[in-house]
């Protein structure tokens, strides 16, 4: 006769090792992403990095529910999630940066070493997050400035500027919003969070070489707008905020 519990553990186990399957999947995504910058095709870039945003929006709170830290305490998923996340969100926009000409000319090299060098700081910094959930400092996010260069069509220029500005941002205690993890306006924040992935995934596929985001699809390009506002005045409140009591 089959011991019950034995059964119990042996899916646990399972469970817990679907999860970081899962999380390992992220990285693949990246490479994914990696030969569609080679191949010149921005958008595809785009839409599998946002397949790895998805994997990596979920997957703690799977992680969490079947406890994969005592389930399988040989596997270090923070380690894990930390070298997907600096890939994904370092190494293949600093690429990107690199490949699609997202500065001037000359200053291709130095954006997107710059990038790779400031992150090294977010991913040692030990106090990367409150005791809220909120990041403190630029978290390195980098696929989100390159996505919003990709909708606004903003001048070489100011992108560069924009990068620059961000880079100082990692080492000032400003705070930002993990859209998912702080439970500040939650009722709010997460319908704007799907707001605005969803409204991010159509201005994408909008093609810069035929029409403005903002022409094209001028309703969805406002609600992008207004959530992405919503989440600059939710990180400036909290900024401005006294720390919370632990």
């Amino acid at each position: 006769m089959r011991n019950p519990s034995a059964e119990h553990q042996k899916k646990e186990v399972a469970a817990a090792w679907a999860v970081h399957t899962f999380t390992a999947s992220g990285i693949v995504l990246g490479f994914l992403a990696v030969v569609a910058i080679l191949e010149g095709d921005k958008i595809a870039a785009f839409m599998w990095l946002g397949l790895a945003l998805f994997v990596d929006g979920i997957d703690g709170t799977l992680a969490r529910r079947v406890r994969v830290q005592e389930v399988t305490p040989q596997v270090d998923g923070t380690t894990l999630d930390n070298v997907i996340d600096f890939f994904n969100y370092v190494a293949v926009p600093a690429l990107m940066i690199y490949w699609f000409n997202v500065v001037p000319p000359g200053f291709e090299i130095y954006a997107a070493a710059g990038i790779m060098a400031v992150s090294c700081y977010t991913f040692s910094n030990v106090d990367i997050k409150t005791s809220d959930y909120y990041f403190v400092g630029f978290p390195a996010v980098w696929n989100l400035p390159v996505l919003y260069f990709h909708v606004l069509q903003t001048d070489p220029w100011i992108n560069l500027s924009v990068i620059v500005f961000l880079g100082i941002l990692t080492f000032v205690p400003m705070k930002v919003v993990h859209p998912l993890r702080v439970k500040d306006w939650r009722t709010i924040t997460v319908p704007m969070t799907v707001l605005w992935a969803a409204t991010s995934l159509r201005l994408v596929l909008i093609s810069p070489d035929v029409n403005k985001a903002q022409e094209a699809s001028p309703l969805l390009f406002w609600l992008w707008v207004m959530a992405s506002v919503y989440f600059a005045i939710l990180c400036i409140w909290r900024s401005l905020r006294k720390e919370p009591a632990v």
